[in-house]
Formats: structure tokens, sequence, C-alpha cells
């Protein structure tokens, strides 16, 4: 391995560290505590970075020295453990594909059923079941920000906001349509349905960049939440909605009681979102995006799941299937997640995969 990390880029995190501890040391760091915070975790995931390579890299090297001198009774043990790290060093490495500038930071994900009516909103509270099972598998915390339940089953819309390391360069490959195939049991007939869903994953934007939101821009509404809540949601006016009028976008939030806190996490979504419609804007001028870009409808689907002739899941991108369709809908996605990762022309693409609108 070399001096530098290899793939790990340890030299650049080494020296990233360097400006932003030079940064915090600045007389009016602590005036904007957001920023501030921000500043500071990411040092702590560059150094976490460092730590960890250090550590397995010092490991391996006592293990390897050992197993050339050691007594052959006691070598199996120790190959054992030269397997583990070498494992350990193997999923770091994997973790270094995560380098995107934004990827170190929390995932917004919205959920939005297609045309369908019941059958593809309950398809749509299917999906917000299996990125919440998936984020507890990884132990994210997920926030919901807004829940818009449907009219007779599933849901109308939803966002979460899901905390944890790398959130978003994970679930940045989750961005399109999701189309399901089943025996719809919304149907008296028995027959077999076919539903979509769009995603959309965002990351989450915290005081160290800069978003700049007019007053005169955005168009403040309040209203009775809807759903679950108590007598409270339907006495007073504490759910927010914001319209982005030069970019039509508009954000949600009902899941506080207060209006103050729903008011915030609002403009955290929306934030987010005009981020990420700001780097899409970026990739334009680069050719970058107009050239990854493929037609976004319908019918180019990210990924199937078929539960009626068969059982099956695909990923149309990466070709990665598997016939365990309960794993999948219980959070098992990392599969699709690794492979969609690998892959740059892939990574370089998702922003125009995140771009779908419904």
């Amino acid at each position: 391995m070399r001096s530098s990390g290899g793939s790990f880029d340890l030299d650049n995190r080494r020296k990233k560290i360097a400006e932003l501890e030079k940064r915090s040391g600045e007389p009016n760091f602590w005036d904007d505590n957001q920023t501030a915070q921000a500043v500071l975790k990411e040092i702590a995931v560059h150094k976490k970075w460092i730590d960890t390579h250090e550590r397995l890299t010092g490991d391996l090297q006592d293990i390897t020295e050992l197993l050339e001198i050691t007594e052959t009774d006691d070598s199996n043990e120790l190959a054992a453990a030269l397997s583990d790290i070498e494992t350990e060093l193997g999923k770091l490495e994997f973790s270094a594909l995560l380098s995107g500038p934004d990827d170190h930071r929390n995932a917004i994900l919205t959920i939005h059923p297609g045309a369908g009516g019941t059958e593809s909103q309950d398809w749509a509270e299917m999906l917000f079941r299996m990125y919440n099972r998936w984020a507890e598998r990884h132990n994210f915390t997920v926030q919901l920000l807004d829940y818009q339940p449907g009219d007779e089953a599933g849901l109308k819309s939803a966002t979460i906001e899901i905390n944890g390391e790398f959130a978003y360069g994970y679930l940045k490959a989750e961005s399109g349509v999701h189309r399901l195939v089943r025996i719809s049991p919304f149907d008296a007939n028995a027959r077999r349905h076919t539903s979509f869903v769009s995603v959309h994953v965002y990351p989450e934007i915290e005081g160290n960049v800069e978003i700049d939101i007019k007053d005169d821009d955005v168009r403040i509404d309040t209203f009775r939440a809807s759903g679950a809540g108590g007598q409270h949601v339907n006495k007073t006016s504490s759910a927010i909605r914001i319209t982005h009028i030069p970019t039509g976008i508009v954000v949600t939030c009902q899941s506080e009681r207060s209006q103050h806190k729903n008011k915030a996490a609002a403009f955290t979504v929306l934030k987010s979102r005009l981020y990420q419609l700001q780097k899409e804007e970026e990739d334009k001028k680069k050719q970058k995006f107009e050239n990854m870009k493929k037609k976004i409808e319908w019918g180019s689907q990210i990924r199937s799941y078929v539960f009626h002739p068969y059982n099956m899941v695909k990923d149309h991108r990466t070709s990665v299937e598997t016939g365990n369709v309960q794993a999948v809908m219980d959070g098992e996605l990392d599969a699709f997640i690794e492979a969609y990762l690998i892959n740059p022309e892939l990574n370089d693409s998702v922003r125009a995969l995140s771009s779908i609108d419904t």
C-alpha cells in the first residue's frame, strides 16, 4: 500500500484537515454556530478515515510479521485475524468511493406516487417503509418532515431526513423511478397491475454552504396538519408550505407541533433542493449533465420490483438482481447501492436521475 493511502487519498485528507483547522482557529469562527459545527463535523470525518486506515494498516503489518515467525499451531488463529483485517480494509476501500463533495452529508428523501391512484399510493407507502428499514439497518436516524396520507391507503407524498455518516453518498443511488408489478390487492378481479413511484434524494445543506433565499422569492402559507397527531392538528395551523416563486419548488412540513419548527425544517428542505438545482446548472455548463443524462419518463425506471408472476428485484442500471423480494422490501439495498457506486459513469449521472419531476 502506498504511503499516500492509495485510493484513500490520505494526503488530500490531511491537507483538508489543515485547511479546516486553520479556519476553526479564526477569531470570528463561532459567530455562526451552525457553520462552525459543520466545519468541525467535516474535520472529524476526515480524521476518522485517517485513524481507521492507519490502525488497520498497522495491525495488518504486525500480524503479517507474526505469521512469518510463529509456530504452525498458532498460525490458523493469526490467519483468521489477518483475514478479518483485510475484510475491514476492503470495506474501508469501498467506502472511499464516497468522495463526492456532498457524500458525507445527511440525506433528504422524498417519495411521490405516479398515476394510478390507490395502487401507486400503496406502492409509495411500501417504499417509505423500505427506506426506513434500510436506515435502521445502518443505525441511521430518521426524522419525518412531511407525510400526506393517501385517500384509501398508502401515501400521496412523504419527506424524511436520514441522519448518519455518508447517508447522502449511499442514498443518491436511489434517485429515480421505481416500478412495481404485482396482483393488486385493490382489484376485485385480481388482475396484475404496474405502478410507478419517483424517489428524490438531496444532500442536507448545513451552515457551511451558502444558499441565498430572498424574502420576495418565497410565499409562506400555514394550514392545519393532516394525519396522525391527536386533536392538536385539527385546532391549530401549525403546518407550513413554502413556495419558491422563481423555481416553482414547493415544500411542506407538518411533523412538528410548533409552527416555528416546521418553518425551519421546510427551509432546510428548500435549501437542499435549491442546492441540488444549482449543482445541476453547474454540470450543464461543464457539459457533463447533457452527456450523461438519459430521457427520464415513467418508462425509464431505474429498478423493477416484480411480485407476480415471479419474484425478482432488478436494477436496470447495473443489472444486479435478486429473487429475495421480501429481504429487499425489509431494507436490504446494499447490493444495489454498492454496484451503483463502483460504476463511475452512473455516479456522474446521479444528478440527472435526481431531477425527476412528477
